[in-house]
């Protein structure tokens, strides 16, 4: 489909677009459809997800979402693994820094209506926040949106390890352990959370390039709706994503053939097509 298609009257997305994302979902002929919305870093995916819930919610539908950056390690998580595996890993983000039994656990008991509640972690303090502050779910859902830079993406071939990718990789991770730890839990223990998703949209970049300019301006409307609280500088942010680029670029290279539906966007995040 082409952009022209779609109409928006609210910030964020088409309005067509959400609705096309609902439909999907509840189509799906799941108890408790799970939408997943795949995107790399800043393009929009908590965004479109909180879009989707808002429709649901007006059509009287419970409704939630949840973004696998919720279920990062803490802190002192990381850190043991930094020290335990390799220092590289006291950064969230890369595959084996995300706490999957609660992920899991929490999709669980969506799926079969229980009682649970979902985590949120606070990127600029790095640390998930405490059970008391999660949000409650006070009756089963009728659908839950999954968002997350890499869901659905699996894992790279062994020979694709070899050569660094980028000056963290080179710098950091000259003997490539550190990549091949990741990409061994990318292959051994996500898939389970993956296939828990009823369906997968990816919205894809025009090129690994715009990521690092949209993550500087979600880190700037970061700090900017907690006055006071410092975050990331540009420079460490460049840095920071390089804890990313591998496994974008296999998101890129695979979810156009992986995911039920694909939003191709241009640099400006605006719907060029889906299909």
């Amino acid at each position: 489909m082409k952009a022209a298609a779609y109409t928006t009257t609210t910030k964020g997305f088409p309005d067509t677009l959400a609705e096309q994302a609902l439909d999907d979902a509840l189509a799906s002929g799941a108890e408790v459809p799970v939408l997943a919305i795949s995107g790399l870093q800043g393009s929009g995916k908590s965004t479109l997800a909180a879009q989707v819930v808002a429709r649901a919610q007006a059509r009287g539908l419970r409704a939630a979402m949840l973004s696998v950056d919720d279920v990062y390690l803490t802190r002192s998580q990381r850190q043991r693994l930094a020290r335990d595996v390799h220092p590289l890993l006291v950064t969230r983000g890369p595959p084996g820094t995300h706490d999957l039994p609660l992920a899991q656990a929490v999709l669980d008991a969506v799926i079969a209506r229980t009682p649970t509640s979902l985590p949120r972690f606070d990127k600029l303090a790095d640390e998930r926040l405490p059970p008391a502050q999660w949000q409650a779910l006070d009756a089963p859902l009728d659908l839950l949106v999954f968002e997350g830079w890499f869901l659905g993406t699996p894992a790279q071939p062994a020979d694709a390890l070899q050569e660094p990718l980028n000056a963290l990789e080179r710098e950091a991770d000259p003997d490539g352990r550190w990549r091949r730890w990741c990409n061994q839990a990318l292959a051994e223990h996500y898939a389970p959370l993956w296939r828990r998703c009823d369906r997968l949209w990816f919205l894809q970049p025009p090129d690994f390039a715009v990521v690092p300019r949209w993550r500087w301006q979600q880190e700037q409307h970061l700090q900017a709706a907690q006055p006071g609280r410092s975050g990331m500088t540009r420079p460490q942010l460049e840095r920071f994503v390089q804890y990313y680029e591998r496994v974008s670029r296999q998101a890129l290279r695979t979810l156009p053939t992986l995911a039920d539906r694909v939003i191709a966007l241009d640099a400006e995040r605006r719907v060029i097509r889906v299909h």
